[in-house]
């Protein structure tokens, strides 16, 4: 599923504009993006939780010539699916 196809999906399910639920779409994102920065957990019961993770600094290798790289420590942003919806993915296999 695309961003397209999210906003196509909010716009016929609650009968927006798709201008509209694309801007809806657009200030749940920010919302995640900003509390995420600001260090916040976000849970959303039932689905799952984001969260920031620290990685330190490491070396690598440049695949190309071998010679090692330096790897600066990074933020990287870290999704959790929740209990309900790992229920819900695979009670539609069976």
């Amino acid at each position: 599923m695309t961003k397209a196809d999210l906003v196509n999906d909010v716009a016929n399910a609650a009968e927006l504009t798709k201008k509209d639920a694309e801007r809806l779409v657009e200030i749940v994102f920010e919302s995640i993006i900003d509390s995420l920065n600001q260090g916040q957990k976000i849970e959303l019961r039932g689905f799952g939780s984001f969260r920031v993770r620290e990685r330190g600094a490491r070396r690598g290798r440049n695949p190309k010539t071998g010679d090692p790289v330096n790897i600066p420590a990074k933020r990287v942003p870290y999704f959790k699916a929740g209990k309900e919806l790992k229920e819900l993915i695979n009670e539609s296999q069976t």
